[in-house]
């Protein structure tokens, strides 16, 4: 369900500079960056490098860029 809310001119700014950098939209890019937000809070022992492995791994397995992993 999309829902419009209300943000400031700067945090539209910001997300205009990195959402161009990382090839998103700007909304996109405050939607990562309450994914990252939220991660972080939920699990404030985790490195910040860590949580944004998890959610590289996650896009990985959504688009099927899986590898069998070999023992030994």
């Amino acid at each position: 369900m999309a829902v419009a809310i209300k943000l400031s001119d700067a945090l539209v700014n910001d997300a205009r500079l990195y959402a161009k950098a990382q090839h998103r939209t700007p909304p996109k890019q405050i939607e990562h960056w309450a994914k990252l937000g939220k991660m972080a809070e939920e699990n404030p022992d985790l490195p910040f490098n860590f949580i944004q492995e998890v959610m590289l791994s996650h896009g990985e397995a959504e688009q099927g860029q899986l590898e069998p992993y070999k023992f030994g």
